[in-house]
């Protein structure tokens, strides 16, 4: 009988021992990945975030020999992906991909405490910046930014600009404009990018803040016309046009960013992995050439660097969300 006891309890003691170890060894950084990793993402597949997260994710299952899956979660301005990742186990398969709307801006805008990216997530890297061009209608007189303000400091500006949504970073650039220049005017809220340009080029809008990609088409087309791009320096593909901090917002620039981040709790071994990775694929000339086609700069953080960016970035538009009471529409 003590025998048998012996032998039952030794059973479930190696069956305790065994369910302690598996959960370390899906978190030993030697083994990962051992099986498919996906990165979460907050919009549907098309667009900047979902083809810069496709172009990382074939690198990365070239070089670790597992599938880096894209699982796109669109809806509430990226808070069902983000909560999905920040309540998923942090064992180093699930990673969260956004933007800067998603990752810092969307729980404020729309007052849901459902993550907080200090508190619920791990910064990993960087992936691509992207600028963002001010362009106006042909409809319209301006030829210059300086035009453009000082008609929208005239009594009873009339003038329009079309966001692609409320607290997106085209939506912040704008309040940002007129706080610090004093001039107004009626910022018009669509369903994403698409339905923004199509009323900008019907002239339906004056003017609009969009990404180089979209927009250098039309600029070329004559379509639009070319103001002011946000970018620290002048961007190749518009040599002539100027940068805000040149137009006389001095220090000022800004870029839509999109970057890695692991729930809170995930082995710093493997977020350090990932990010050297990533560190290591982004410098390949071959893959900045991919993202320079979606209009991107490929550019990877360490994960301490991406961390003061967001902290940075985080101080820096959170204040101009609450002071213009940006709120989800």
């Amino acid at each position: 009988m003590n025998r048998i006891k012996a032998l039952g309890l030794a059973a479930t003691f190696g069956v305790g021992l065994l369910l302690a170890i598996h959960p370390a060894h899906a978190q030993n950084p030697a083994a990962w990945p051992d099986k498919p990793v996906r990165l979460v993402l907050p919009y549907p597949p098309g667009g900047n975030v979902d083809g810069a997260a496709r172009i990382i994710s074939d690198q990365l299952q070239a070089m670790f020999k597992q599938p880096f899956l894209v699982d796109n979660k669109p809806g509430a301005g990226g808070l069902i992906a983000g909560e999905f990742v920040a309540k998923a186990a942090p064992d180093g398969y699930t990673f969260f991909m956004g933007a800067n709307g998603p990752i810092l801006f969307s729980p404020t805008i729309f007052k849901r405490d459902v993550y907080d990216w200090r508190r619920d997530f791990v910064p990993v890297s960087s992936v691509s910046f992207t600028p963002l061009v001010l362009q106006v209608s042909p409809s319209t007189p301006y030829k210059t930014i300086g035009e453009l303000i000082e008609a929208g400091k005239k009594p009873g500006s009339k003038l329009t600009m079309a966001s692609p949504g409320a607290g997106t970073q085209n939506h912040l650039v704008s309040e940002y404009l007129q706080r610090e220049s004093g001039a107004r005017w009626t910022t018009v809220h669509y369903k994403g990018n698409a339905p923004a340009t199509t009323d900008l080029l019907g002239g339906q809008v004056d003017f609009n803040l969009d990404q180089i990609s979209v927009a250098q088409p039309f600029i070329q087309q004559g379509r639009t016309r070319a103001l002011a791009v946000t970018s620290p320096q002048r961007l190749p593909q518009l040599p002539d046009v100027p940068t805000l901090q040149e137009s006389g917002f001095k220090d000022f620039s800004t870029e839509t960013f999109t970057g890695i981040l692991a729930p809170k709790g995930t082995p710093d071994a493997i977020v350090q992995k990932l990010a050297q990775a990533l560190q290591k694929i982004l410098a390949d000339k071959s893959v900045q050439e991919r993202f320079n086609v979606l209009g991107s700069q490929a550019r990877a953080m360490t994960p301490t660097q991406f961390t003061q960016f967001l902290d940075k970035e985080d101080k820096r538009w959170i204040p101009i969300i609450k002071q213009a009471n940006i709120t989800a529409q």
